[in-house]
């Protein structure tokens, strides 16, 4: 009780603060220096994190849909074969604008984290290489800048660093179907030159528009890459193009590289090819032991370069804790997955589900009627309320996990 109280205190007490302008006053970018991230003063910064899943990226389990949906253009189709496109345009409005608010930033601040991890759809910021009107040129969508202009602005107010994690890269990444949005009836990302250069103009544009931003962290370039690609020959040849052109428009943040299968296979990915540069691994569901992240350790002694664990969770408060410890002791920053999830106790926050919800979702299994357009809107609507901050169901158990207060 007293933990809870301590929480929601500090909330308020930050709640109470006017924000700062985005370009406050700050401790300049961060950057490495031998096997530490140090900001720009020469301080070193341990980072502990959030990841944005759910927010611009729905992986189905996080919506109670496993087994439903393969992925997140599946569930924009049903929602659409049921309510029509119009209201489910409507759905994903609600959905984009209350899923991370400022008050979620700062509700983060208030319990002790320093850092969020945004994972982004390609198709917020530009369409599918099928959907260009110039079949081999690139068009660009504003929605997704302003999207992330919001939340690094409420990142700054906050002085919390912002990573950008291309999560869905153009085509998907990998064969794990939901965590890149994988469309299977088109080309992945290996299989599509077209897809390859406009990930790399992607990360062109975004570093174009943050380079001078101290608040971003620095660019996560590919989530979890999950492919047979020999030697990680082919992953190696799009992240050096990547550095290429993020280094022609931005010489300050870090670059942050994930290994092929789930961020833990760095074969071929060795030595670093840039000052300013960390390896990020991932960390799910094995023993909270020294040996297995030895492989990790043995490349930041080999290179003298920083470590970053970018993603792990799914599992329970007496593993997080054990996690945390074997992170911190080795002077490893992390971020956790993932902020809110439907009825959940695993993440930061739960996600209450309206009763009609489960009678769409009765219907997509096979197992109820469906439900009429108006029944079907009103409770997706009534869903993407819920997800706002204020109907949330804050894990405390979770946050001690992490973060010991």
């Amino acid at each position: 009780m007293r933990n809870i109280l301590l929480f929601v205190l500090a909330a308020l007490l930050l709640a109470s603060c006017k924000p700062a302008p985005r370009d406050a006053a700050s401790p300049g970018f961060l950057k490495t220096e031998g096997r530490h991230i140090v900001n720009g003063q020469g301080e070193f910064v341990l980072l502990r994190g959030i990841g944005l899943g759910g927010w611009m990226l729905q992986e189905p389990y996080m919506l109670k849909l496993s087994g439903v949906a393969p992925a997140q253009y599946d569930i924009r189709n049903r929602i659409t074969a049921l309510t029509g496109e119009e209201r489910c345009e409507a759905f994903y409005d609600a959905w984009l604008a209350n899923m991370v608010t400022r008050r979620d930033i700062d509700s983060l601040k208030a319990w002790g984290f320093n850092s969020v991890r945004l994972a982004m759809h390609y198709n917020l910021f530009t369409p599918p290489v099928q959907e260009e009107p110039v079949a081999g040129e690139f068009t660009w969508l504003e929605r997704g800048f302003v999207m992330t202009d919001s939340l690094l602005s409420w990142c700054a107010a906050n002085e919390i660093y912002l990573i950008l994690d291309l999560h869905a890269a153009p085509g998907g990444q990998g064969n794990d179907i939901p965590i890149a949005d994988v469309d299977i009836t088109k080309p992945k990302l290996w299989e599509s030159e077209l897809n390859r250069k406009k990930t790399v103009e992607l990360w062109r544009r975004l570093a174009l528009r943050y380079r001078d931003e101290p608040w971003v962290g620095g660019y996560d370039l590919i989530n979890e890459t999950n492919y047979p690609l020999a030697g990680n020959k082919a992953l190696y040849d799009l992240f050096i193009e990547i550095t290429r052109v993020i280094r022609e428009v931005d010489a300050n943040h870090i670059i942050f590289i994930e290994g092929n299968h789930f961020a833990t296979d760095f074969e071929g990915l060795t030595p670093p090819w840039d000052e300013n540069m960390v390896y990020s691994f991932h960390k799910y569901w094995n023993p909270t032991t020294v040996e297995t992240i030895q492989k990790y350790l043995n490349i930041r002694h080999a290179h003298n370069v920083p470590l970053w664990m970018g993603e792990s969770g799914e599992n329970n408060n007496e593993w997080y804790r054990s996690a945390v410890a074997l992170f911190e002791a080795d002077s490893i920053g992390w971020a956790w997955w993932t902020l809110k999830k439907l009825d959940s106790e695993s993440g930061i926050m739960s996600v209450s589900v309206p009763a009609g919800y489960q009678e769409i979702i009765d219907y997509w299994k096979g197992t109820g009627p469906a439900p009429s357009p108006d029944a079907a809107h009103e409770a997706l609507m009534e869903l993407a309320e819920n997800v706002r901050i204020e109907n949330c169901r804050v894990n405390y158990g979770v946050l001690e996990a992490l973060l010991g207060r």
